[in-house]
């Protein structure tokens, strides 16, 4: 299938460099954890969501917008004006949720507006944000053909030039949506690449990892695929919870949970099935920054290398281009 490819690339699609062995707390046998942003959330959909992972023993991350919107929205969901909301997020805290942090708006959002929602976030949750997770405003730090680099980016940006993206300029110093110098103080962990693979710590060994070129993110962090209902039921399809636990791996599935998994009132059925067999397993089921700052601390602090770095960007825009990850 990938006979004619260059090495580099052959290596990316097939993912084939490994983890080595991770003793996980508790002699627990894998890890598995969510990153979900609230983009098309609705606060009925939030609370059953939300309790069908308490109940389950599931501790995992919801990013939030702080900040009331100023101006027209780019997205549907709930912010943290909203008080029935925000109580919700408190409570969730409580339980050993972590709230994370998707800028500061469903808008571009300024430097000093990006300022006002972490002011924001510490008054609400008591501290800084541990994870964030971009979403597409123009504040976005190293995002769009940023995220690549060399032919890398070029190619992006040949893909994606007749969407009519916004530009972003979180990472560009004097712009108005700067705010890199604020993200490297304030934030421990980002999410970029986003990989098919149900075990992410399989396509993205390293993380959480530094790039000395893209200086302003303290750490990043990859994810595993299942943006919408249907693409996150795939990936933790049964026979890839079985291949998770075998290989004593680490998933952090990206999701967005106000896009398919609650119909009338009531949650997806394969959803349902797949998170209670999942449940039943021996896995480690706790937050984004609770996982990778054991992950840090057990294997060293990665600083990532040229080639590692390309093999990333490499296996991550063959498996947009092949499968369409996000």
């Amino acid at each position: 299938m990938h006979g004619g490819l260059p090495g580099e690339i052959r290596q990316a699609v097939n993912g084939s460099n490994g983890t080595g062995s991770i003793t996980w707390p508790e002699s627990r046998r894998f890890a598995f954890t969510i990153m979900d942003d609230p983009d098309g959330q609705h606060l009925p959909t939030t609370r059953l969501v939300y309790s069908f992972l308490a109940d389950l023993g599931f501790r995992t991350t919801i990013a939030t917008w702080p900040l009331e919107p100023q101006r027209q929205t780019n997205s549907g969901g709930p912010t943290c004006a909203d008080p029935q909301y925000r109580a919700l997020l408190q409570q969730l805290k409580a339980l050993g949720f972590e709230i994370g942090f998707h800028n500061a708006a469903p808008h571009s959002a300024t430097r000093e507006e990006t300022l006002k929602a972490l002011e924001l976030f510490e008054k609400y949750f008591g501290a800084p944000p541990a994870t964030m997770a971009n979403h597409y405003n123009q504040e976005a730090i190293y995002w769009g053909p940023a995220r690549l680099t060399g032919w890398r980016a070029r190619c992006y940006k040949l893909l994606t030039y007749r969407r009519k993206d916004p530009e972003f300029f979180g990472h560009v110093a004097g712009h108005a949506f700067f705010w890199g110098d604020i993200c490297r103080e304030r934030i421990r962990y980002c999410r970029n690449f986003v990989y098919s693979n149900i075990n992410t710590l399989r396509s993205c060994p390293w993380m959480p990892y530094s790039d000395p070129i893209r200086p302003y993110v303290r750490h990043w962090f990859s994810a595993s695929e299942g943006a919408q209902g249907p693409s996150f039921v795939k990936t933790i399809q049964d026979r890839n919870q079985e291949r998770l636990e075998e290989e004593g791996g680490a998933s952090i599935m990206y999701t967005h949970f106000g896009h398919g998994f609650v119909n009338n009132g009531k949650l997806d059925p394969e959803f349902r099935r797949l998170m209670e067999r999942l449940a039943r397993r021996n896995g480690w089921f706790v937050p984004v920054s609770t996982l990778l700052d054991f992950l840090r601390e057990r294997k060293g602090a990665a600083i990532l290398t040229n080639k590692q770095r390309a093999l990333l960007e490499t296996r991550w825009l063959c498996e947009k281009l092949l499968r369409g990850t996000s």
